[in-house]
């Protein structure tokens, strides 16, 4: 991963913009020495939020299995009826 200061952003934005476009690894800037922030591409991003709300659901569906929260298919035949129709 790239390291780079907030100072060094703020100079040179546009380079490491192309650089983090044609390499597609993320940069960490930091502040005072310190991680701040995460620069990464848009479609990485992107993807990723996509695969987090993958995960959120799957852990709501096996915690519903968990709880007792589901239906057999004809049971869930029965109550979709109404929107299948």
């Amino acid at each position: 991963m790239k390291i780079e200061l907030v100072t060094t952003l703020k100079r040179e934005a546009t380079k490491i913009l192309a650089e983090l476009h044609s390499s597609k690894e993320p940069v960490l800037i930091t502040e005072h020495g310190k991680p701040s922030a995460y620069l990464v591409d848009v479609n990485d991003y992107e993807l990723t939020q996509n695969r987090l709300q993958l995960l959120e659901g799957l852990a709501r569906g096996e915690m519903a299995m968990l709880e007792k929260r589901t239906y057999t298919q004809t049971e869930a035949k029965k109550k979709m009826n109404k929107w299948l129709k």
